[in-house]
């Protein structure tokens, strides 16, 4: 007898459209399968290996003390947040995974904005081929910038996301900027009356706010994006190919990732790529290691230094948008500012890279949450996170 999608999923196929896809409960599918809505470029793995879950019961039913109400376990709380997949290492070992039951443990899972970080990444590779100097102008990378927001900025003020931008990361809005955002990108339908815009024009109509570029942090994703369109011109590359053949390949990726892109094949380098679990621990794990595999220096040293050290804290502190107190932002990754030395990768609905050098330890967590920035505060998540490590340890 055949199981129908309905049976699977608790809701048709024909429920899920370009509409809805992003919120409860048709999540729990498409943030597995987004390549079934929408245009996807393949970032692919040197060898695809299907992976077994390691067996983590002990791990995630044991009583644990994390200080946070109704979770008295690892299991517990991850339930509570929504979660989808999860991995725990510790020096480069799996000590704990979780799938819910919605979950194919080998389905890429859309990161949202951990993309950004992916793509500073590879930045930093291109950086130190002597592709990209963050300290010039955006325009001496894309000349039609000029004019824009970008036509007076650095490329280090769209990578530490201190661009003056007049623009407002308003998820919810279903007419504004942002809308058309996210409609230039294919991800929302479009509107009847309303001229079709790539990914790359649209980011080239964004202005600049009342103040001097090189200010307080200021989260915007047309940043990350743009940073996408500057890596493919002088490339020469696709953004998806570059991924592969720079990062995915060398990192020992399992599974091909997926990029979105845009009707003209633009990537959504902000918030558009997938991966599995595992493979997002292994790129938390590449950097822990100061960006070496087997004995290749993948990621250059200098440039995971500078991610961890470097960044603004009264930039921070001005407009800081994750409960970081004594944090940082640098190369669209975030700093804890703790003595743990701990930095992360953080996407909308739930998704996480927490990396603790301190004790060796390495957490991907993917979710769908039903509202874009959850049902959970972020200390509580840093305080789960914190709680883990000191466990693993």
């Amino acid at each position: 007898m055949i199981k129908t999608f309905k049976n699977r999923h608790g809701f048709a196929r024909a429920d899920v459209t370009l509409a809805n896809w992003r919120t409860a409960p048709y999540s729990r599918w498409t943030f597995q399968n987004v390549r079934d809505l929408v245009p996807t470029s393949l970032i692919n793995a040197e060898v695809v290996t299907a992976e077994v879950p390691v067996a983590s019961d002990a791990f995630l039913d044991a009583p644990m003390e994390t200080g946070l109400a109704g979770s008295p376990t690892a299991r517990a709380f991850l339930d509570f947040a929504h979660t989808d997949a999860f991995v725990l290492m510790r020096r480069g070992e799996i000590v704990a995974e979780h799938y819910a039951a919605h979950t194919d443990p080998n389905a890429p899972h859309l990161v949202f904005s951990i993309s950004k970080s992916l793509t500073a990444v590879l930045s930093g590779i291109l950086e130190a081929q002597g592709l990209i100097d963050p300290n010039r102008p955006v325009t001496d990378y894309l000349p039609e910038a000029k004019g824009s927001v970008y036509g007076d900025c650095t490329y280090r003020d769209v990578l530490d996301m201190r661009v003056s931008l007049d623009f407002e990361e308003a998820y919810l809005d279903p007419y504004g900027a942002f809308a058309r955002y996210r409609r230039s990108m294919l991800w929302n339908p479009p509107l009847p009356d309303a001229e079709p815009e790539t990914l790359a024009s649209f980011l080239l109509t964004l202005e600049k706010a009342e103040r001097p570029h090189g200010g307080p942090f200021y989260y915007a994703s047309p940043n990350a994006d743009l940073l996408g369109v500057i890596i493919e011109r002088v490339t020469g590359a696709r953004f998806a190919d570059l991924v592969s053949d720079l990062l995915w390949k060398p990192m020992g990726a399992k599974s091909n990732a997926n990029i979105t892109v845009d009707a003209i094949g633009t990537p959504r380098t902000a918030g558009g790529v997938s991966m599995t679990a595992r493979d997002l621990a292994r790129l938390g794990e590449l950097l822990r290691n100061h960006g070496v595999r087997n004995g290749r220096q993948v990621v250059p040293e200098g440039w995971i230094r500078d991610m961890q050290e470097n960044g603004d804290r009264e930039a921070w502190q001005q407009g800081r948008n994750v409960d970081l107190p004594n944090g940082r932002y640098r190369s669209q990754w975030y700093q804890s500012g703790e003595a743990d030395g701990a930095f992360c990768a953080i996407g909308i609905h739930g998704q996480w890279l927490y990396v603790d050098p301190n004790t060796e330890t390495v957490i991907a967590k993917l979710s769908s949450q039903p509202e874009p920035l959850g049902d959970e505060d972020n200390q509580d998540m840093f305080t789960f996170f914190r709680a883990l490590c000191q466990r693993a340890a």
